[in-house]
Protein backbone atom coordinates (compact mmCIF):
# COMPACT_ATOMS: atom_id res chain seq x y z
CA UNK A 1 0.00 0.00 0.00
CA UNK A 2 1.34 3.44 -0.96
CA UNK A 3 1.28 5.90 1.94
CA UNK A 4 -0.64 9.17 1.79
CA UNK A 5 1.29 11.84 -0.09
CA UNK A 6 3.33 14.24 2.04
CA UNK A 7 4.00 17.64 0.40
CA UNK A 8 7.67 17.28 1.33
CA UNK A 9 7.83 14.27 -1.00
CA UNK A 10 7.50 16.55 -4.04
CA UNK A 11 11.27 17.00 -4.29
CA UNK A 12 12.39 16.03 -7.79
CA UNK A 13 14.88 13.15 -7.59
CA UNK A 14 15.20 12.44 -11.31
CA UNK A 15 14.56 14.55 -14.39
CA UNK A 16 11.59 13.38 -16.44
CA UNK A 17 12.98 11.93 -19.67
CA UNK A 18 9.83 10.26 -21.06
CA UNK A 19 6.09 10.68 -20.57
CA UNK A 20 3.51 7.88 -20.67
CA UNK A 21 -0.12 9.02 -20.93
CA UNK A 22 -3.55 7.53 -20.48
CA UNK A 23 -6.28 8.81 -22.82
CA UNK A 24 -9.82 8.79 -21.37
CA UNK A 25 -10.18 11.29 -18.53
CA UNK A 26 -6.57 12.41 -18.99
CA UNK A 27 -6.40 14.10 -22.39
CA UNK A 28 -9.95 13.47 -23.65
CA UNK A 29 -13.21 13.94 -21.76
CA UNK A 30 -14.69 10.66 -20.53
CA UNK A 31 -17.94 11.59 -22.25
CA UNK A 32 -16.20 11.71 -25.64
CA UNK A 33 -15.38 8.02 -25.32
CA UNK A 34 -18.35 6.63 -23.42
CA UNK A 35 -21.13 8.67 -25.00
CA UNK A 36 -19.84 8.67 -28.58
CA UNK A 37 -17.26 6.01 -29.42
CA UNK A 38 -18.59 3.11 -27.33
CA UNK A 39 -22.21 3.41 -28.57
CA UNK A 40 -20.99 3.87 -32.15
CA UNK A 41 -19.08 0.58 -32.06
CA UNK A 42 -21.79 -1.27 -30.14
CA UNK A 43 -24.49 -0.32 -32.66
CA UNK A 44 -22.39 -1.54 -35.60
CA UNK A 45 -20.66 -4.57 -34.11
CA UNK A 46 -22.91 -7.36 -35.39
CA UNK A 47 -23.18 -5.80 -38.85
CA UNK A 48 -19.41 -5.26 -38.98
CA UNK A 49 -18.71 -8.91 -38.16
CA UNK A 50 -21.20 -10.04 -40.81
CA UNK A 51 -19.49 -7.87 -43.42
CA UNK A 52 -15.89 -8.57 -42.43
CA UNK A 53 -16.05 -11.99 -40.79
CA UNK A 54 -13.47 -13.46 -43.17
CA UNK A 55 -10.95 -10.64 -42.68
CA UNK A 56 -7.91 -11.98 -40.77
CA UNK A 57 -8.19 -9.35 -38.01
CA UNK A 58 -11.86 -10.13 -37.41
CA UNK A 59 -11.32 -13.88 -37.65
CA UNK A 60 -8.70 -13.57 -34.91
CA UNK A 61 -11.04 -11.53 -32.72
CA UNK A 62 -13.77 -14.14 -33.05
CA UNK A 63 -11.35 -16.99 -32.31
CA UNK A 64 -9.94 -15.22 -29.25
CA UNK A 65 -13.46 -14.48 -28.00
CA UNK A 66 -14.54 -18.09 -28.51
CA UNK A 67 -11.46 -19.30 -26.62
CA UNK A 68 -12.34 -17.11 -23.64
CA UNK A 69 -16.06 -17.97 -23.63
CA UNK A 70 -16.41 -21.25 -25.57
CA UNK A 71 -20.02 -21.86 -24.58
CA UNK A 72 -21.42 -18.71 -26.26
CA UNK A 73 -21.64 -17.21 -29.73
CA UNK A 74 -18.67 -14.80 -30.11
CA UNK A 75 -20.80 -11.88 -31.29
CA UNK A 76 -23.13 -12.32 -28.31
CA UNK A 77 -20.10 -12.34 -26.02
CA UNK A 78 -18.63 -9.22 -27.62
CA UNK A 79 -21.94 -7.38 -27.23
CA UNK A 80 -22.18 -8.43 -23.59
CA UNK A 81 -18.63 -7.29 -22.94
CA UNK A 82 -19.45 -3.98 -24.58
CA UNK A 83 -22.48 -3.50 -22.33
CA UNK A 84 -20.30 -4.25 -19.28
CA UNK A 85 -17.37 -2.10 -20.53
CA UNK A 86 -15.01 -5.03 -20.10
CA UNK A 87 -11.33 -4.32 -20.73
CA UNK A 88 -10.68 -7.45 -22.78
CA UNK A 89 -8.42 -7.48 -25.82
CA UNK A 90 -10.86 -9.00 -28.38
CA UNK A 91 -13.51 -6.36 -27.64
CA UNK A 92 -10.99 -3.53 -27.67
CA UNK A 93 -9.58 -4.80 -30.96
CA UNK A 94 -12.91 -4.92 -32.79
CA UNK A 95 -13.96 -1.55 -31.39
CA UNK A 96 -10.78 -0.11 -32.88
CA UNK A 97 -11.53 -1.68 -36.26
CA UNK A 98 -15.06 -0.27 -36.28
CA UNK A 99 -13.85 3.17 -35.27
CA UNK A 100 -11.25 3.05 -38.05
CA UNK A 101 -14.12 2.79 -40.54
CA UNK A 102 -15.96 5.60 -38.77
CA UNK A 103 -12.98 7.94 -38.92
CA UNK A 104 -12.37 7.10 -42.58
CA UNK A 105 -16.03 7.82 -43.38
CA UNK A 106 -15.91 11.16 -41.57
CA UNK A 107 -18.46 10.02 -38.98
CA UNK A 108 -16.07 10.46 -36.06
CA UNK A 109 -13.73 13.21 -34.85
CA UNK A 110 -11.79 12.97 -31.60
CA UNK A 111 -12.37 15.53 -28.86
CA UNK A 112 -9.47 16.62 -26.64
CA UNK A 113 -9.09 18.97 -23.73
CA UNK A 114 -7.57 22.17 -25.21
CA UNK A 115 -4.37 21.92 -23.15
CA UNK A 116 -3.61 18.40 -24.39
CA UNK A 117 -2.65 18.86 -28.07
CA UNK A 118 -0.65 22.01 -27.40
CA UNK A 119 1.24 20.58 -24.40
CA UNK A 120 1.95 17.24 -26.07
CA UNK A 121 3.17 18.99 -29.23
CA UNK A 122 5.38 21.31 -27.20
CA UNK A 123 6.88 18.51 -25.10
CA UNK A 124 7.68 16.60 -28.28
CA UNK A 125 9.33 19.65 -29.86
CA UNK A 126 11.42 20.03 -26.70
CA UNK A 127 12.72 16.47 -27.09
CA UNK A 128 10.59 14.51 -24.62
CA UNK A 129 9.63 11.04 -25.94
CA UNK A 130 5.88 10.45 -25.54
CA UNK A 131 4.06 7.13 -25.20
CA UNK A 132 0.40 6.10 -24.86
CA UNK A 133 -0.99 3.35 -22.63
CA UNK A 134 -4.73 2.74 -22.90
CA UNK A 135 -7.14 -0.15 -22.52
CA UNK A 136 -8.28 0.76 -26.03
CA UNK A 137 -6.43 -1.12 -28.78
CA UNK A 138 -3.46 0.42 -30.55
CA UNK A 139 -5.75 0.75 -33.58
CA UNK A 140 -8.21 2.76 -31.46
CA UNK A 141 -5.44 4.91 -29.99
CA UNK A 142 -4.09 5.75 -33.44
CA UNK A 143 -7.61 6.55 -34.60
CA UNK A 144 -8.21 8.98 -31.75
CA UNK A 145 -4.88 10.79 -32.09
CA UNK A 146 -5.01 10.63 -35.88
CA UNK A 147 -8.32 12.45 -36.27
CA UNK A 148 -8.37 15.64 -34.21
CA UNK A 149 -9.22 19.27 -34.84
CA UNK A 150 -5.47 19.88 -34.44
CA UNK A 151 -4.67 17.40 -37.21
CA UNK A 152 -2.86 14.07 -37.02
CA UNK A 153 -1.11 13.81 -33.63
CA UNK A 154 0.18 10.24 -34.02
CA UNK A 155 3.70 11.39 -35.09
CA UNK A 156 4.11 12.87 -31.60
CA UNK A 157 4.34 9.41 -30.06
CA UNK A 158 7.22 6.97 -29.91
CA UNK A 159 5.01 4.03 -28.96
CA UNK A 160 1.47 2.83 -28.24
CA UNK A 161 0.68 0.21 -25.57
CA UNK A 162 -2.64 -1.58 -25.05
CA UNK A 163 -3.97 -4.60 -23.12
CA UNK A 164 -1.71 -6.93 -25.11
CA UNK A 165 1.11 -5.81 -22.82
CA UNK A 166 -1.09 -6.44 -19.77
CA UNK A 167 -3.96 -4.98 -17.71
CA UNK A 168 -3.58 -1.35 -16.70
CA UNK A 169 -3.91 -2.03 -12.97
CA UNK A 170 -1.16 -4.65 -12.82
CA UNK A 171 2.41 -3.80 -11.91
CA UNK A 172 3.90 -6.23 -14.43
CA UNK A 173 2.39 -4.19 -17.28
CA UNK A 174 4.38 -1.12 -16.30
CA UNK A 175 7.58 -3.10 -15.90
CA UNK A 176 7.06 -4.42 -19.44
CA UNK A 177 6.52 -0.87 -20.71
CA UNK A 178 9.61 0.36 -18.84
CA UNK A 179 11.64 -2.40 -20.49
CA UNK A 180 10.31 -1.46 -23.91
CA UNK A 181 11.07 2.24 -23.41
CA UNK A 182 14.55 1.28 -22.24
CA UNK A 183 15.22 3.63 -19.35
CA UNK A 184 15.03 3.48 -15.54
CA UNK A 185 11.47 3.74 -14.23
CA UNK A 186 12.29 6.86 -12.21
CA UNK A 187 12.82 8.84 -15.41
CA UNK A 188 9.34 7.99 -16.76
CA UNK A 189 6.29 10.07 -15.78
CA UNK A 190 2.89 8.37 -16.05
CA UNK A 191 -0.23 10.54 -16.34
CA UNK A 192 -3.67 9.05 -15.64
CA UNK A 193 -6.94 9.91 -13.94
CA UNK A 194 -7.22 6.45 -12.31
CA UNK A 195 -5.60 6.01 -8.92
CA UNK A 196 -5.23 2.22 -9.21
CA UNK A 197 -3.30 2.60 -12.48
CA UNK A 198 -1.00 5.16 -10.87
CA UNK A 199 -0.46 2.81 -7.94
CA UNK A 200 0.67 0.05 -10.31
CA UNK A 201 3.05 2.39 -12.14
CA UNK A 202 4.47 3.78 -8.89
CA UNK A 203 5.13 0.24 -7.66
CA UNK A 204 7.78 -0.20 -10.37
CA UNK A 205 9.28 3.20 -9.60
CA UNK A 206 7.65 5.40 -12.24
CA UNK A 207 6.88 9.00 -11.42
CA UNK A 208 3.11 9.55 -11.34
CA UNK A 209 0.60 12.37 -11.60
CA UNK A 210 -3.16 12.12 -11.46
CA UNK A 211 -5.00 14.39 -13.89
CA UNK A 212 -8.07 15.68 -12.04
CA UNK A 213 -10.52 17.10 -14.57
CA UNK A 214 -13.52 18.90 -13.09
CA UNK A 215 -15.66 17.95 -16.10
CA UNK A 216 -15.00 14.25 -15.45
CA UNK A 217 -15.65 14.54 -11.69
CA UNK A 218 -12.34 12.80 -10.97
CA UNK A 219 -11.78 12.08 -7.28
CA UNK A 220 -8.37 13.38 -6.26
CA UNK A 221 -5.87 10.87 -4.94
CA UNK A 222 -4.11 11.19 -1.58
CA UNK A 223 -1.26 8.99 -2.80
CA UNK A 224 -0.13 10.83 -5.92
CA UNK A 225 0.66 14.32 -7.10
CA UNK A 226 -2.43 15.80 -8.78
CA UNK A 227 -2.79 18.35 -11.57
CA UNK A 228 -5.78 20.00 -13.19
CA UNK A 229 -4.30 19.96 -16.70
CA UNK A 230 -1.08 19.32 -18.59
CA UNK A 231 0.13 22.89 -18.11
CA UNK A 232 0.12 22.26 -14.36
CA UNK A 233 2.00 19.00 -14.95
CA UNK A 234 4.75 21.04 -16.61
CA UNK A 235 4.99 23.33 -13.59
CA UNK A 236 4.96 20.53 -11.02
CA UNK A 237 7.60 18.41 -12.75
CA UNK A 238 9.73 21.26 -14.17
CA UNK A 239 9.01 20.21 -17.74
CA UNK A 240 9.37 22.59 -20.69
CA UNK A 241 6.50 25.08 -20.49
CA UNK A 242 4.64 27.09 -23.09
CA UNK A 243 5.11 30.81 -22.53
Amino acid sequence: MIDALDPTDLVVTHPVEAILIDIEGTVTPISAIRDTLFPYARARLARFVAAHGTDPEVTQVLADTQALVPEADPVTTLLRWSDLDEKVTPLKTIQGLIWREGYAAGDLMATFYPDAPESLSFWKREGLPLYVYSSGSEEAQRGIFGHTKSGDLTPLFSGFFDTRIGPKRETASYEAIRTHIGMPAGFILFLSDIEAELDAAAAVGMRTCQIVREEDATVASLRHVTAGDLHEVSRLFTLPQLV
